[in-house]
């Protein structure tokens, strides 16, 4: 057997948002928000998959979008590389929708609550280690809750999951895993098989199981996100080399090619760090002896 990954657009929304994905839905839906209990029961996918809406990267196809039973909506979704102003993104969306649920006249007590779910395949916040952080409004020094969870976000960083297949306990750990690590198996593990949900779900993304037009388009679709992610991971590291070269210049003055070069070289990653400790060095000995260390 050989799976799709999940983080593909055109998979994920096969997955989680076909017109019968309802029990999968429900499952990841109540192992994300309530930690597995049961509180979910129902719900009515929003436009449901539909294979000819996929165009281009510039779509918001990687939403999905449900009602719950009680009219709470729900939006899902995968984002697989940062953008500039990206939470700014996700409270527009959850604004936009909660607001789009009156027409012009209707009486405020007609507003369900939204919660958007976030799935990101890179960290958001360093300040903690959990991998599900969940967010609603709150007073700022006495710490207690308002607006009744109108509003709540609820994100899922994906590279924080270090758990191995036979460490998977609850079913928010299994649903995870399977959104992180489904395009590595080569059969579905009895732990994971035991969960009816997600048995169904790893069937849909069994490649056998597809067609020759829907495997076509999740190469091409796959490729796209590569070359976004690329895109983007050059651009925030060219950024991020003219300020640090701007600020050594600044304090140090001229700087030699070799240290540029070396410079030049680094990861993102090491370039964050350089940024962090550069306030320590004071000389360009210091820098070249952590550079020495990379």
């Amino acid at each position: 057997m050989k799976f799709v990954s999940p983080k593909i657009d055109y998979a994920f929304k096969k997955i989680f948002g076909s017109a019968q994905s309802q029990d999968i839905l429900i499952s990841f839906l109540n192992a994300i928000i309530y930690g597995g209990e049961k509180i979910i029961q129902s719900l009515t996918i929003v436009n449901p998959f539909n294979p000819g809406q996929v165009i281009s990267l510039k779509d918001t196809y990687l939403d999905v979008k449900a009602v719950l039973v009680d009219g709470s909506l729900v939006m899902i979704e995968m984002q697989v590389a940062w953008m500039a102003a990206f939470n700014k993104r996700v409270a527009y969306n959850l604004a936009k929708a909660y607001a789009n649920q009156l027409e012009k006249g209707e009486n405020y007590p007609r507003l369900n609550p939204a919660i958007a779910v976030t799935i990101t395949d890179f960290i958001l916040f360093k300040e903690t280690e959990n991998v599900v952080n969940k967010f609603v409004f709150k007073e700022e020094d006495k710490n207690f809750e308002c607006l009744d969870k109108e509003w709540r976000l609820i994100f899922v960083e994906l590279p924080k999951f270090k758990k191995s297949l036979s460490e998977l306990d609850s079913l928010s750990d299994k649903w995870i895993y399977f959104l992180k690590d489904a395009s590595r198996l080569d059969e579905i593990p009895e732990n994971l098989g035991e969960v009816s949900e997600i048995k169904k779900a790893l069937n849909i993304a069994n490649q056998i199981n597809m067609t020759a037009e829907e495997l076509d388009m999740l190469d091409r679709r796959g490729m796209m996100l590569q070359d976004e992610i690329g895109r983007i991971s050059y651009a925030e590291k060219k950024g991020e080399l003219r300020l640090i070269m701007r600020l050594i210049k600044k304090r140090f003055g001229e700087i030699p090619e070799a240290i540029i070069s070396q410079i030049e070289n680094l990861s993102v990653e090491d370039l964050d760090n350089l940024g962090e400790d550069f306030l320590d060095f004071n000389s360009l000995e210091d820098l070249l002896s952590w550079l020495q260390e990379r």
